[in-house]
């Protein structure tokens, strides 16, 4: 399936792409672009329109306080973050050499019969030492990326002010509001080691105990083993990559059944549900969000005066957005909901993804905004405008590998059959895979009808899944292939959310149940 990447207009084009010849003179406040004479009689037909001169004052002040905001902040900030960078280096560098001194002052005492395992655990930490400083290195040369393309913004910035048209500052404004995310620090191997003060009993123990975090899983040799972690816990798992280097779907061996670790009577009614990393969830019912912590208790409570469709948590500014049925976008600010852009559909769903851009669910078809509402995406196709997904109910985001899993509730007001189902695609809103809703282990257990009401990734790029009449809690495989029931319930399950270290909040019945699902 095509996709279609709107803005159609590049950069520096006057003249009007559906009316050959004619000059861009005019600014649709509406659908926040630039038209034609001849649009405000067709494509932009009593929209409220203005001359382009008369906003042209403000994006010069927009692009002066971007210059402003950079030189005093972000280019400060970048030279602070290469500086410590270089001194991440130093430190690495001096914490191994102190380790590798105390590992071999206890190697001494140990005398010969310790060589080898010395040797070995050196091994390791020149290993990790090298990793890490490869991590290190690659990061230092992502934050002078961004120094210098902070720079290059400048000048830009500058030399539209001073020679540029109309339409070039126009466009230099569009290009700054997408801005450069400064990158993230990496996550290094780190390690400990402890002396054993008592030298008698296997070799092994007494040479003593290193912790280490660090991608994969490595072994001495000696049934001395060094723990793995990348930012996640992955007790049984295998982090892969592909040929490019991308992380992929992570396989974990998941507990026979999920346990219950907490459970109480949800003070509302709940049928979003985002948790936090503090252990703490949002929720939502009607035009009421509601703040609960693990124990129930309510935190706060937000009332809009529309009724709320949906909810999401960014994952790097930790803001919680939603959607209205007046078409609007929203953003939680200082206790209450404020519009970022409107959609000129009903949003049925939304998912603020890695890289904070908005991910909206409407009528036959999936649309990616930035955070200023500019259309960057769809799913629907060039030319016949055929739907990926028809409903989409329910949206969540991969952190591995990006993805995008759908449900679709099918509604037959949205040209769909009525089968609910879930839709899983690449980043480009391409098809990956459906599921929906066979158990090939266990087919006595779903007797009614799929109905998938919650869906979340977890860490480990797998998909979970509230099955709504047949009580299930279901694990698929992020590709796909893997299906696992966890949980089954007497009552319906409304809603699904993952917290911390894999904590599967679950809103069933009329009760919040935290599931723990991996094996220890």
């Amino acid at each position: 399936m095509a996709t279609a990447y709107i803005p159609i207009r590049s950069k520096g084009q006057t003249t009007c792409h559906h009316h050959r010849g004619r000059q861009l003179e005019f600014y649709c406040k509406q659908c926040l672009e630039v038209t034609c004479v001849k649009c405000l009689s067709s494509i932009h037909n009593c929209h409220p329109i203005c001359e382009l001169s008369e906003i042209i004052p403000q994006k010069k002040q927009d692009i002066r306080n971007f210059i402003d905001r950079t030189e005093n902040n972000d280019l400060v900030q970048s030279g602070i973050y290469i500086a410590s960078a270089d001194t991440l280096l130093k430190d690495n560098d001096r914490m191994f050499e102190e380790l590798s001194h105390q590992l071999k002052m206890q190697t001494e005492k140990l005398k010969q019969d310790l060589d080898k395992l010395t040797a070995e655990t050196l091994s390791v930490y020149k290993n990790m030492k090298n990793d890490n400083n490869k991590l290190i290195q690659e990061y230092k040369q992502d934050i002078e990326m961004y120094d210098r393309q902070l720079k290059q913004q400048m000048t830009d910035c500058k030399t539209a002010l001073q020679q540029g048209s109309h339409i070039e500052i126009y466009d230099t404004k569009c290009e700054i509001d997408s801005r450069i995310h400064l990158p993230v620090t990496p996550v290094m191997g780190t390690t400990s080691f402890t002396p054993n003060k008592n030298p008698q009993g296997h070799l092994e123990l007494a040479l003593g105990k290193v912790t280490t975090s660090a991608q994969g899983h490595t072994s001495t040799g000696q049934g001395r083993s060094v723990s793995s972690s990348a930012g996640q816990q992955q007790p049984s798992s295998q982090q892969q990559t592909d040929d490019k280097g991308k992380k992929a779907v992570t396989r974990t061996k998941l507990l026979i059944e999920a346990k219950v670790v907490e459970e109480w009577n949800s003070p509302s009614l709940i049928f979003s549900m985002y948790p936090t990393t503090d252990d703490q969830a949002w929720t939502k019912c009607g035009n009421t969000l509601t703040l609960l912590n693990r124990k129930g208790k309510v935190i706060q409570k937000v009332t809009h005066k529309a009724e709320i469709n949906d909810i999401s948590l960014s994952p790097t500014t930790h803001r919680l957005w939603a959607c209205d049925d007046q078409n609007n976008i929203l953003e939680l600010v200082s206790g209450q909901l404020t519009k970022r852009f409107r959609t000129k559909e009903e949003p049925y769903s939304i998912c603020v993804t890695e890289n904070d851009s908005i991910i909206v669910g409407m009528s036959k078809h999936i649309s990616k905004y930035t955070t200023q509402g500019q259309m960057v995406l769809t799913a629907k196709t060039r030319w016949r405008w055929k739907s990926l997904v028809c409903s989409p109910f329910r949206i969540t985001e991969c952190p591995i590998t990006n993805n995008v899993a759908v449900i679709d509730n099918s509604n037959e007001r949205d040209g769909g059959d009525g089968n609910k189902h879930v839709v899983v695609m690449d980043t480009d809103f391409q098809k990956l895979f459906v599921y929906r809703g066979d158990i090939p282990s266990t087919p006595q257990r779903r007797s009614s009808p799929f109905n998938p009401r919650g869906l979340v990734y977890d860490s480990h790029g797998n998909i979970i899944i509230g099955d709504q009449y047949n009580g299930n809690v279901l694990v698929i495989s992020g590709d796909g292939e893997k299906v696992k029931v966890i949980h089954t319930d007497t009552d319906c399950v409304w809603a699904v959310g993952m917290g911390r270290d894999d904590l599967l909040w679950t809103y069933i019945g009329n009760k919040v149940k935290m599931l723990k699902y991996y094996r220890k």
